[in-house]
């Protein structure tokens, strides 16, 4: 089924949050950890996550591993996410999301794009646009995938080159970005934009252009991101859906003792909540 069905069904469940799953080992539990002769033990890894998912599973709407947080650990880094895709797979009906923002000449993507639906199985992958549409074909040509494009991520300095002016009509490249991947890059429905919570404005001119193309939004929780600020600037109008919340840090470490996936559980729980609550609240107003 096309990854965007897929969570649009979560939506229709009421689930927003995408679970982030970004193992540091230095944060993880010392339970874990302490009895291990190795950092970035892929058993550790694969534990540690597995609590996580296991708690979670009935809540998200998906799961978002970041490939860096596992190659910072070299080939047990690699082997810990792969086993994490297919634990996910085997055992829940949630999406992953690859998020490792490729984006590289045709060739290269071929080779990106096998690592992630043939070797991992993902449902989708963030990208970057930078080297336009010919080459990320290698990606759009995958029509039950999703395609999650970089338009104006969270981080702070992104509007360096982001928020730059094109030409004298003073379109932003970021709004460029979204309307040509809503009016050329979508072909097979399976496009969607990454705008994060730290720009409510951006999000609101994004949402404008693409209609209700579905936006993954980072920058909820410890990047400080105001979640009604961005429900509000995001949402599709009449149905209320079309975000995925992501967050990672105000999850997964919400404990460091044994309790961590109860912990984990409590604050995806919290976000789901808060996030229909100001949806109930935008319901009753319009």
């Amino acid at each position: 089924m096309n990854f965007i069905k897929v969570v649009g069904h979560k939506w229709a469940e009421n689930k927003f949050v995408c679970v982030g799953l970004d193992p540091v080992w230095d944060k993880l539990p010392q339970h874990l950890t302490s009895d291990s002769e190795k950092e970035g033990d892929p058993d550790v890894i694969f534990q540690f996550c597995k609590g996580i998912i296991d708690a979670t599973k009935d809540i998200a709407n998906s799961f978002k591993p970041n490939t860096a947080f596992y190659e910072a650990y070299g080939t047990d880094g690699m082997i810990a996410l792969e086993r994490v895709c297919e634990y996910i797979q085997a055992t829940t009906d949630v999406p992953i999301i690859l998020d490792f923002k490729r984006g590289d000449i045709g060739n290269t993507n071929l080779g990106s794009a096998r690592f992630a639906f043939d070797v991992l199985g993902v449902d989708a992958v963030t990208v970057q646009p930078y080297l336009g549409k010919v080459a990320m074909q290698a990606f759009l040509d995958h029509a039950d995938k999703g395609i999650i494009v970089l338009c104006k991520t969270s981080n702070e300095g992104s509007d360096e080159v982001q928020s730059q002016s094109l030409g004298v009509d003073g379109v932003k490249l970021y709004e460029y970005v979204a309307k040509q991947v809503s009016d050329t890059w979508n072909a097979n429905n399976n496009c969607l934009l990454v705008v994060g919570a730290t720009y409510p404005k951006e999000l609101a001119d994004v949402r404008a252009i693409v209609g209700d193309m579905p936006i993954l939004v980072p920058g909820i929780g410890a990047q400080g991101g105001d979640l009604e600020a961005t429900l509000h600037a995001g949402l599709v109008y009449g149905s209320l859906d079309g975000l995925i919340i992501n967050s990672s840090r105000g999850i997964i470490y919400a404990s460091s003792g044994e309790d961590f996936p109860d912990a984990a559980r409590a604050e995806t729980q919290k976000l789901n909540n808060e996030i229909n609550a100001i949806r109930e609240v935008m319901r009753l107003a319009a």
